[in-house]
Order: structure tokens, then C-alpha cells, then sequence
């Protein structure tokens, strides 16, 4: 399966939910995250703006360590191939 950045845009609501259901936590430290780009099977999200909301979040220190693997699952169950996430901020 040849997969695109539009095709990961058009279904992360999809993404979103699944990650909600599994773990809300994580869910809160990427719902506001923007997808940038994909290439080599690597998903750039972009969350260099974490205080535009009022009293600000700043996931990043934990995002890594606990909540990028869970992400990273639901996107294989989702599109069915290994993707790894890169963060930028």
C-alpha cells in the first residue's frame, strides 16, 4: 500500500478516536498536534504553538516516553503498515 500525507490527513479523525478509546491521555497530548509531512514512513507532526489555547499544554516532555507508542499502534491498525512519528516544536 502506497500511502500519502493526504490519505493520513483525511483519516486521522479515525486516528483521533481509535487513540481516545484506547488512551485518553494520549489523546489530549496529540489532538492539536499538525500533520506536516510523511516520507520513508515517518509522520512529522508539528506542535510548535502548545500555549494557542488558554492556560497552554506542553506534552512534549512526556509524549515520547509514554504516548508516542500508543499513537504509533493505532496508526498501524489503522493504515496497516509501520509508521514512526517524529515531533517538532
Amino acid at each position: 500500500m502506497s500511502l500519502d500525507l493526504g490519505e493520513i490527513k483525511g483519516s486521522w479523525n479515525d486516528v483521533l478516536d481509535a487513540l481516545e478509546r484506547n488512551d485518553r491521555v494520549a489523546w489530549l497530548a496529540y489532538f492539536d498536534g499538525r500533520l506536516v509531512s510523511f516520507d520513508g514512513g515517518v509522520l512529522t507532526l508539528d506542535f510548535s504553538d502548545p500555549n494557542k489555547f488558554e492556560g497552554g499544554h506542553d506534552y512534549s516532555k512526556v509524549r515520547h516516553e509514554r504516548f508516542r507508542p500508543a499513537l504509533e499502534k493505532v496508526l498501524k491498525e489503522i493504515f496497516e503498515v509501520e509508521i514512526s512519528v517524529r515531533e517538532i516544536s
